[in-house]
């Protein structure tokens, strides 16, 4: 097998061209080209994300990406074929899943801890889904988020093109946004319950904190906070944006900002 660094030039080549020509093109639509690009951006990041399964298995920066990436697009993917609309925030995810697979390239020959052994396979397992699942999940509720605000600012300066006008309608990115964030928030429970059973059979303390654990027990506690604000006084718009973003970027700290540090910053 390709060792790591190629493997993610080549999955970091495959995402390329839906990042690069799907959201530019003269008339932005959902059709086999757009279908194409993405299958083409899914498997070259699978090739990738693979690696986590076999053999060997280390929880590198580089991994850690790859996975997201290959998860968020799966999730894209399953959206666009659910909603007519969800696929307007190409032009938002598919350039910043880029610039993280260029992260994930740059750290790829990085070595990240190797796999605890004594824990129970299958929750290990299951920790490890629900943590990549809850951070694609996010990823996408932000990007709804973003293309909330955009749109708001666009309508507000009265801008025609750009951007603004290939993204989906204000109410199509608010719902999206609440669903996304709402499945999160699920997901993001069952990966503190994992977490917390696997301290148990690791023996270690169940209240012991660490960086991950507060910042996944905050993130937590805002998209809850924001929930039951939209569903009690209807917050919208840009203040329910910001919230959402600020949720994200407690994941992002807590996840990919972890990984970071230790791999990259401390090695």
């Amino acid at each position: 097998m390709l060792d790591k660094p190629l493997l993610s030039l080549f999955a970091l080549a495959a995402l390329t061209p839906a990042a690069a020509l799907l959201p530019w093109r003269p008339t932005p639509q959902r059709d086999s080209l757009f279908w194409l690009l993405l299958v083409v951006a899914v498997a070259g990041s699978a090739l990738f994300a693979v690696r986590a399964f076999i053999g060997a298995w280390d929880s590198s920066l580089g991994l850690a990406l790859w996975l997201s990436i290959t998860t968020t697009l799966l999730f894209f993917a399953l959206l666009c074929l659910l909603s007519r609309e969800a696929w307007r925030l190409a032009p938002l995810l598919l350039p910043y899943l880029l610039l993280l697979g260029l992260l994930a390239t740059v750290t790829a020959s990085q070595q990240g801890q190797v796999r605890v052994g004594g824990l129970p396979e299958a929750w290990l397992l299951l920790h490890i889904s629900a943590a990549v699942a809850t951070y694609a999940l996010a990823t996408l509720a932000a990007v709804a988020g973003a293309a909330v605000f955009l749109q708001e600012r666009r309508l507000k300066r009265k801008q025609v093109g750009g951007v603004s006008a290939r993204l989906p309608s204000i109410a199509v990115g608010e719902s999206l946004q609440y669903r996304l964030l709402l499945a999160a928030e699920v997901v993001l429970g069952a990966d503190l319950l994992t977490g917390w059973a696997l301290r148990y059979f690791a023996a270690t303390p169940a209240m012991a904190i660490d960086h991950k654990t507060l910042l996944s027990v905050l993130a937590f506690l805002v998209i809850l906070v924001l929930l039951w604000l939209q569903g009690r006084s209807g917050l919208r718009g840009r203040r329910a944006g910001r919230v959402v973003l600020l949720a994200y970027l407690l994941l992002t700290l807590a996840y990919p900002g972890v990984k970071f540090v230790t791999d990259v910053l401390l090695s």
